[in-house]
């Protein structure tokens, strides 16, 4: 049985159970994929993993209660299984407290999206890096396959998700610590594509030969690829579009909020789920709009608004998770070649991976950490030598704002890379940055 019909089968039956007073909903999640890891370019672990998990919700009386296992794939003893959730979910909702911000997808609305893509077989990912990293110590790791999801509840809404994706995520090791970082990801695995990403790879590796060269602190012009814009702009996901965290005034992104700061005309920030791979339906059932600014032409835009976040302000909820985080988010392209980017930077810094990022304050939205992975010195529009690793100390008001030159009309996708659990389809798509100052400190 399909993982789409065993959905189906089973939030019939769920349904069938709901009593007089109750409202049952489900959320279903699944994956069938393939994990590879590799080590001194060689495969380490090949296997696959075909799971689901089903969470069951009922609520009664203004009270909710959650339960969540995982299924068999058989549907009679999976069926037995739900059956005795729900009894375990009956007894204990009486003992559950009122809950003033439930907020219950009442109007049913149907969806279903099916995005196949071209995501190869284990072998053929297998035999091209492989035959890529031959010679080399490559390090890395791959998944990919179908991801699912669904949500029925016991009002007759029914949405349906199947994404096909991949995300493989590799460094080439010079020595120790010295080593180039990056990855493909998508839903159409493209050999040129792959052969392109690596080929770069390798002439930063060679690079990495040369002696370091160790630069004063100070401020440098710098170019951002999008690998490491994907950690600025992750920093302000950490609760800087959500309802809450704004209503709250905790939100790293206050400064926007009240006008004392604004980031580049050029930037804008958009939750794109029509053209991202999450879910176009929240875990809840609220189904979300195709697209949410969440910076607009450099002012704040519109906020992230959970079903529960929704109750507590009296505002309406776009569907957003519970943490109020971006799954599918973009910063618009800008009008500077990505091949150009070097020859536009002139003389500065190359970074391509930044590290251990945090807030150094937050009120500022001013981020620190590490350049780590493969950051070059650039001269006359060409990479001469590797840079020593050094920590930046910058706000995101300035990599954003006043020192952005430029955006790329290029932009990478970024898949989330964490399969801890479960693979998700969280992701980001992101040009790079060329800044005029980007400031390092040590």
């Amino acid at each position: 049985m399909t993982m789409k019909n065993h959905f189906f089968d089973l939030a019939g039956y769920v349904q069938s159970q709901a009593g007089a007073g109750e409202v049952i909903a489900s959320h279903f999640a699944a994956e069938e994929s393939d994990f590879i890891r590799f080590n001194r370019s060689a495969v380490r672990q090949a296997t696959s993993v075909r799971q689901a998990r089903w969470t069951l919700t009922l609520v009664r009386d203004g009270r909710r209660v959650d339960a969540a296992a995982t299924l068999s794939g058989n549907p009679a003893a999976d069926r037995e299984q739900l059956k005795a959730m729900l009894a375990q979910l009956r007894d204990a909702i009486a003992d559950a407290p009122p809950d003033p911000y439930l907020l219950l997808a009442e109007t049913p609305v149907n969806t279903a999206r099916e995005s196949a893509g071209a995501v190869p077989d284990a072998a053929v990912v297998i035999d091209a890096v492989l035959a890529a990293g031959r010679g080399l110590d490559l390090v890395g790791h791959y998944a990919g396959g179908p991801v699912h999801e669904g949500f029925a509840n016991s009002l007759g809404q029914r949405n349906w998700q199947r994404v096909d994706n991949f995300n493989f995520e590799w460094c080439l090791y010079h020595d120790r610590d010295k080593a180039v970082k990056t990855s493909y990801s998508g839903s159409r695995w493209e050999a040129e594509a792959f052969a392109r990403r690596m080929g770069f790879a390798r002439d930063q590796l060679a690079l990495l030969g040369r002696p370091a060269r160790a630069l004063a602190p100070g401020g440098y012009r710098a170019y951002l690829s999008p690998a490491a814009m994907e950690d600025v702009v992750g920093m302000l996901c950490w609760g800087g579009f959500g309802l809450k965290s704004q209503r709250t005034k905790q939100s790293p992104l206050m400064r926007l909020a009240d006008g004392r700061d604004r980031f580049d005309p050029r930037v804008t920030i958009a939750e794109n789920t029509a053209e991202g791979l999450a879910a176009g339906f929240q875990r809840d059932g609220f189904v979300r709009p195709g697209r949410v600014e969440l910076v607009r032409a450099g002012a704040l835009g519109d906020a992230l608004a959970s079903p529960r976040s929704a109750k507590e302000y009296g505002v309406a909820t776009n569907g957003a998770n519970a943490e109020e985080v971006p799954e599918s988010l973009e910063l618009a392209a800008g009008e500077l070649p990505a091949a150009q980017a070097l020859e536009a930077l002139d003389r500065g810094i190359y970074v391509g991976n930044l590290w251990y990022l945090n807030f150094s304050d937050r009120a500022a939205c001013r981020l620190t950490g590490m350049t780590r992975f493969a950051s070059f010195w650039v001269e006359g529009g060409e990479i001469r030598e590797p840079l020593d690793v050094m920590r930046f100390d910058d706000s995101a008001f300035r990599i954003l704002g006043s020192q952005l030159e430029a955006l790329t009309r290029e932009r990478e996708l970024l898949l989330q890379g964490g399969t801890y659990g479960a693979r998700n389809t969280a992701s980001m798509r992101l040009p790079g940055a060329l800044l005029r100052d980007f400031t390092l400190v040590l």
